[in-house]
């Protein structure tokens, strides 16, 4: 993860410094700098050492010195960490890493309200695939820092059988024994359904997973009724945060939400250069 991360990190400062930052160049040479970065609202954070190897991307001589941990809950003014350095590399690196920082709290802070909601059942909220693209490990990070669970890295993770798999094979018994004749035995299949009828064609197959794909709420707690096979439930579609604790109440194992990653709201955090320090600071 290491090695992956530098390389992502490297890419969004080159994306961000194709030429140097001309600006920070031409205006400092060997001044150094305090600065913190601060919450800006409430929420959870998350990929404050992501943050932090940025600036060492820059500079390996910038000091970051965090002020809470990944996972915490924070208040609007808290000082997330404290940091010390070259003025000149802080400032080449500070919207790059503000922008992998806000993203990540904006996640974890979403999730925790998911986790929150359901946390009377014993179900999971999963993350989906709906992510950035480059930034998939640092997008269900920021879900586990959360509280979340994460559903399936990549399409290599797991069978995943979906309508149009199942058009394409002639029905759920079809694929998912074709599924299982071609894959390794480790790997687990799920099966999307969308009626009672699908449901319980797939608790007749060799399936570890089944998707309740847009159900109501009825038509779902029938199908924890009628799951003899044990199968694990997953509940996926049009989740809200308005909706997904009485999804959690019908009995299903998991609640796969999209929102989480693919409509994420940054987190607000400012990166201030100042020798007065807000809240927290030690």
């Amino acid at each position: 993860m290491n090695d992956t991360l530098n390389q992502l990190i490297d890419a969004a400062l080159a994306e961000d410094m194709p030429h140097g930052d001309v600006t920070t160049d031409a205006l400092f040479n060997h001044q150094r700098s305090r600065a913190y970065a601060m919450a800006k609202a409430d929420g959870v954070v998350a990929g404050l050492d992501v943050f932090a190897r940025v600036f060492a991307r820059v500079d390996a001589t910038v000091q970051v010195r965090p002020c809470v941990n990944n996972g915490d809950v924070v208040s609007r003014g808290t000082t997330l960490c404290i940091l010390e350095g070259p003025t000149a590399s802080l400032l080449k690196a500070e919207r790059t890493a503000l922008n992998i920082l806000q993203r990540m709290a904006g996640i974890a802070t979403e999730t925790r309200r998911y986790v929150e909601a359901i946390k009377h059942t014993p179900c999971q909220i999963l993350d989906t695939r709906k992510t950035a693209p480059g930034l998939r490990a640092l997008d269900k990070r920021a879900v586990r820092e959360g509280g979340g669970t994460n559903h399936r890295q990549s399409l290599s993770d797991m069978v995943m059988i979906k309508d149009n798999h199942i058009s394409a094979t002639g029905g759920i018994q079809q694929a998912v024994a074709k599924a299982r004749t071609h894959v390794e035995s480790r790997l687990k299949i799920e099966v999307e359904v969308t009626t009672i009828e699908a449901f319980d064609e797939a608790q007749q197959t060799d399936v570890d997973w089944i998707m309740l794909d847009n159900m109501d709420n009825p038509t779902m707690r029938l199908c924890v009724e009628r799951n003899h096979a044990k199968k694990v439930l997953e509940a996926s579609g049009n989740m809200s945060l308005d909706r997904v604790a009485s999804v959690a109440e019908t009995g299903v194992d998991y609640i796969s939400v999209g929102a989480l990653t693919h409509s994420v709201q940054a987190f607000d955090i400012s990166l201030r250069f100042d020798d007065e320090v807000g809240e927290n600071h030690e």
